[in-house]
């Protein structure tokens, strides 16, 4: 190439389109000069001054939601910037901030690069921030926003240093301020170390987040660079860090035995006693942070081959679109419609199987969403203790279904030798057992419901639930959670489970379950593909 200079061009205007769309998004909108931010410096100051926040508390992996953020707008208001607002202003542009000039109204943003070596533009997607549900006080449902790694890179890049530079570079500074007893620089270093390792490991659980929804998504490129930084990170850091650590320990020791034995510590001894207690905590924290990374490069590593796999197995279905293989063919040649029977009978070969319920005739029908909203208010506005009673007698009776359904499933699995059994399998398994389907598959919706969750959920890990429980403290929801759930089973003796999964089988079996009762008093058939229940117990 003549000019070598222009390589890797598209990922330098990425840097610069994170800022262009930040300015698109937020110029010439009316609400800043409702509160005062006439001026586009102010603007961009304030944005920025959120997106630090974001950044602080995505590294303590705390809550952020609307909110905390407006919280936080109103505190600098009003010690630094005095502008005419209230809470509900801070909250209100607070929303704004980041629902429109950082999430675009959730619309995706993308940023065009000229490829010289491709000769051609590039469209690079930009995220600055992403959210998850979150329950306060297990109960209150709130959106919680994090940055992403574009984010990150937008922030790093207004002070730090390039991504590839960055660990050793902090890793050498510390390791100057250790060698000339600097213990209070050496905290900050050791904390931005941390902090780098720890926006690593998102990383990597950002991608495969995205390889999960859709492998096709996530380009190789990115998978190669990903894997290329995990190396460079996982390569030495351990031993070097390990060493540090006996360092630090010895210096503390050091420090704690000379007030033990000889003097009380002066005032900046103690302050260096101090800053060592704190440096050794975190590289602690660093190395845990490390054999995460060496973890989570492997398990990304099989997920990516996993999921390509099976985009290679579907390759072999042979698809066709309507509109162009049928629609447009018949405009060009309507002649074609008297043999149109050849082309949808493949559609019509097996005649769907038709119960008519005499009783669903009768019964008089309204608009499910309506009577939904009716019982709401029925339950407001009705004030008799004993109808309460008998409704919360009613809920419970419902979560004992399903807490019997879900407590079969898992005794079936765990009764096996390899802690796995089929859906087809349990169908057999209750097949001539009346009593226990009744209580595996209660009612078409519970047993519905039960399934969809727990195939959304795929793996789930008891140890991560109950670390998550511990966080919150408070009273579980009065409907069926089946995390909350499957932490209550795990505590019985008879089901010690550590982790379970559950995953589809393509062998195009329809699994078919007759005579299922219905929330409405009738009878219905059930028929579901093959699916794979496996738990884990804790002795295994």
């Amino acid at each position: 190439m003549q000019y070598d200079f222009l390589k890797q061009f598209p990922r330098r205007m990425k840097h610069v389109g994170r800022y262009l769309l930040l300015f698109l998004n937020s110029s010439q909108k009316a609400i800043w000069k409702q509160y005062g931010f006439a001026k586009q410096d102010e603007q961009f100051n304030l944005i920025f001054a959120v997106l630090l926040y974001l950044m602080e508390q995505s590294l303590k992996e705390e809550h952020c939601t609307i909110d905390d953020i407006g919280a936080y707008l109103d505190n600098i208001n009003m010690r630094y910037l005095g502008k005419d607002m209230s809470y509900e202003d801070c909250k209100t542009l607070g929303d704004f901030i980041i629902n429109v000039v950082l999430s675009n109204e959730g619309r995706a943003m993308y940023v065009d690069g000229y490829d010289f070596e491709a000769r051609a533009y590039q469209s690079m997607h930009v995220s600055y921030v992403a959210n998850r549900i979150v329950y306060i006080d297990s109960e209150v449902r709130r959106t919680s926003y994090y940055l992403t790694e574009d984010g990150y890179n937008l922030l790093l890049s207004t002070l730090e240093i390039e991504n590839n530079m960055k660990l050793t570079i902090h890793e050498m500074i510390f390791q100057m301020h250790l060698e000339k007893q600097s213990y209070d620089k050496a905290v900050d270093e050791i904390k931005n170390v941390f902090n780098l390792l720890r926006i690593q490991l998102q990383k990597m659980e950002d991608a495969m987040a995205r390889i999960r929804r859709n492998a096709l998504n996530y380009t190789v490129a990115e998978y190669e660079a990903v894997l290329g930084e995990n190396l460079e990170t996982i390569s030495d850091t351990k031993q070097k860090f390990q060493n540090y650590r006996e360092l630090v320990k010895s210096r503390k020791k050091t420090l704690e035995e000379l007030e033990i034995d000889e003097r009380r510590l002066d005032e900046k001894e103690e302050e260096m006693l101090h800053n060592l207690g704190v440096i050794e905590g975190y590289l602690n924290r660093t190395i845990d942070e490390h054999q995460k990374i060496l973890g989570s490069h492997f398990d990304l590593k099989f997920l990516y081959t996993r999921e390509l796999e099976n985009l290679s197995q579907m390759s072999y279905i042979r698809r066709f679109s309507l509109e162009n293989e049928l629609y447009e063919k018949v405009l060009l040649n309507a002649g074609a419609l008297e043999r149109i029977d050849l082309f949808l009978r493949p559609l019509f070969c097996n005649t769907p199987e038709k119960i008519y319920q005499l009783k669903k005739a009768a019964e008089l029908q309204r608009p499910v969403r309506k009577r939904e909203f009716s019982d709401e208010d029925e339950v407001m506005e009705f004030g008799d203790a004993a109808w309460m009673e008998a409704e919360e007698q009613r809920q419970r009776e419902k979560l004992a279904k399903y807490e019997g359904s879900l407590t079969y499933l898992l005794s079936a699995a765990l009764a096996r030798e390899n802690g796995e059994i089929t859906l087809e399998e349990l169908g057999l398994l209750v097949s001539d057992r009346e009593a226990e389907r009744k209580i595996l598959i209660p009612d078409v919706q519970i047993f519905k419901e039960i399934m969809v969750e727990l195939l959304k959920e795929r793996e789930i890990d008891i140890g991560r639930l109950q670390e998550e429980r511990r966080a919150y403290i408070g009273e579980s929801g009065g409907g069926f959670q089946l995390n909350e759930m499957l932490l209550a089973l795990a505590e019985r003796p008879e089901l010690k489970i550590a982790s379970l999964g559950i995953y589809r089988i393509e062998d195009g079996k329809r699994i078919t379950f007759e005579h299922v009762p219905d929330e409405a008093g009738g009878r219905r058939r059930i028929c579901c593909s093959n699916v794979l229940i496996r738990v884990t117990g804790t002795g295994q």
